[in-house]
């Protein structure tokens, strides 16, 4: 049994999810401070060691019409930089939305902007991961 990581990569701060190992499920993880490449792919290394990972989700963020944007360069550089250095597959995944979708939620659990803050990267990376659960129902 295996575990898929998914990725809402920022510029500030980067959301992780998890699936269960059964892959049914996504649930909010953790959220890092983006100190640097390095710093991030160590991190990452570690989990996906920690947490049998096998598969890793990266969220690419199209513009709503589906185009790529100046962040979506961003990402796609992230995403090369990290298959050089972390040999798991890595899948790009649209994930227009997720984040708005994630703040939705955490209002309506009543969390204040505050608190919110603190989980809206890995609240949108589980949203990203589900998303890529449901279409992929044998990942």
């Amino acid at each position: 049994m295996y575990r898929i990581l998914a990725i809402d990569y920022g510029e500030k701060n980067i959301g992780l999810a998890l699936s269960d190992p059964m892959r049914m499920f996504a649930k909010p993880f953790i959220t890092l401070q983006n100190k640097g490449f390095e710093s991030i792919c160590h991190e990452l290394k570690l989990i996906i060691r920690e947490q049998n990972v096998e598969k890793i989700i990266l969220g690419l963020p199209l513009s709503v019409a589906g185009l790529d944007t100046n962040k979506t360069k961003e990402v796609r550089q992230f995403f090369q930089n990290l298959s050089e250095s972390i040999d798991k597959p890595i899948i790009l995944w649209d994930e227009r939305y997720t984040t708005c979708d994630a703040k939705e939620i955490l209002i309506n659990k009543g969390l204040s902007i505050k608190e919110s803050k603190k989980v809206i990267d890995q609240t949108a990376a589980a949203l990203l991961l589900k998303n890529y659960l449901e279409v992929n129902k044998n990942a």
